[in-house]
């Protein structure tokens, strides 16, 4: 064998796993398509790198559901207190931000990247950039790696491809088709954590104004009492239509429903407040400022904006004063606040998504190891697995183990 351990992708998973692979003595290659490694991490996080949640295993494994039962091994292997040692044993300090989330103290992304390859460096593995994989096949005894420079053999391959998404970073999905190639069953592939287009003039009138806290259901235009989704969160309006941490979250109900058009979002702009209190704290208010006007009123935490753009909806004039409001169409702004759905036409897609939805089976793959099922000598680490969590860490937490986990093993 030319290399007792190749991986191919560096990104989160294929870097920890190639340091963790070369630190145990094997001789290690890290195999990258692009001029650089770690593409998605410069830009994760807005370019700060979100790379864990302040909580414990349980409270990651829980944030994936049922799912995250296959995470228990890889997080007894590398937990969010481990990852967070591991980046600042490299001279990067961490912070933590509300909800939870872990950022680099610094706030730039490039540190956390810099720690990885410091660390990748002093395991003396081999990094090649530039080389794309282009097949992969099992021969006697380890594996054979064709790529767009020569063709390798290896006792053990470790596949951090990723996924879909962010296809600018080059995850274009290579992983899927070889693997598929090989046996392995590939769950279709759906862009998560992206941003919710709609069409109403509105909404992109509202562009750049952001509800702190928002509870925010996905059911069918139809008025079904099914929920198919729901999150509560910071909201952001823009141009196209919907995002911030609530919409990002329940995205992936809408990518994966066969008719994406069909689905409202449904939502709650004071979930803090039930509907017979926020009646009588209009009550107040309107007694209170009776001569100013209704889409000028202090509600909540609610943008001025927002509120004018309800009080339209409800085709009341902007000039109307509190004391003209009565009672009919105060339960209508009520119920406008607590229940407005918006009419959604899809999704940005895979450009503008954080995270895959779908990839390969869990059940293929050994959570103990994360050994394939399928293909002796064959790993598998990071997004390429069917395992998506919501917004906050985890999906970096998830990608971090499994390859430490991988690196561990083979």
């Amino acid at each position: 064998m030319d290399w007792d351990v190749v991986v191919v992708g560096a990104g989160a998973a294929g870097l920890l796993a190639a340091a963790r692979a070369a630190e145990r003595q094997r001789r290690t290659l890290l195999l990258e398509r692009n001029r650089q490694p770690g593409a998605k991490i410069l830009i994760s996080g807005g370019g700060r790198c979100n790379l864990t949640h302040a909580t414990d295993r349980r409270g990651i494994v829980a944030a994936f559901g049922l799912p995250g039962r296959f995470l228990r091994a890889a997080l007894g292997s590398l937990g969010p207190d481990e990852l967070v040692a591991l980046v600042e044993a490299e001279g990067v300090a961490t912070k933590v931000e509300e909800p939870s989330k872990v950022f680099p103290a610094s706030g730039r992304a490039a540190d956390v990247l810099e720690a990885l390859t410091r660390r990748l460096q002093r395991s003396s593995c081999e990094l090649a950039c530039g080389e794309r994989v282009a097949a992969l096949a099992p021969v006697d005894g380890g594996i054979e790696l064709r790529t767009s420079r020569r063709t390798l053999r290896a006792a053990r391959v470790v596949v951090a491809t990723g996924g879909l998404s962010y296809p600018g970073c080059g995850t274009t999905g290579d992983g899927h088709a070889w693997l598929a190639a090989l046996g392995h069953t590939i769950v279709p592939p759906r862009p998560a954590l992206t941003p919710v287009t709609a069409g109403a003039a509105w909404v992109a009138a509202l562009s750049g104004v952001t509800v702190p806290d928002v509870t925010v259901k996905v059911t069918e235009a139809a008025g079904s009492a099914r929920c198919l989704a729901e999150r509560r969160g910071s909201f952001l309006f823009t141009h196209f239509g919907l995002s911030g941490p609530a919409v990002l979250d329940v995205s992936r109900a809408i990518s994966r429903h066969p008719a994406a058009s069909t689905l409202v979002l449904e939502c709650d702009f004071l979930p803090e407040v039930g509907v017979e209190e926020l009646d009588r704290l209009l009550v107040r208010l309107l007694a209170d400022h009776a001569r100013k006007q209704l889409a000028g009123l202090a509600i909540g935490a609610l943008p001025r904006r927002l509120v004018e753009a309800l009080v339209g909806q409800l085709g009341l004039a902007p000039t109307l004063r509190a004391a003209e409001l009565g009672k009919e169409d105060r339960r209508r702004l009520v119920t406008a606040i607590k229940r407005t759905r918006i009419q959604v036409s899809g999704t940005l897609g895979f450009e503008k998504a954080e995270i895959t939805a779908g990839g390969v089976a869990l059940d293929e793959v050994d959570p103990r190891t994360m050994q394939s099922r399928i293909v002796p000598n064959l790993f598998l680490a990071g997004e390429i697995l069917d395992l998506d969590g919501p917004i906050g860490g985890f999906n970096f937490q998830a990608a971090f183990s499994t390859g430490w986990l991988a690196g561990s093993q083979v």
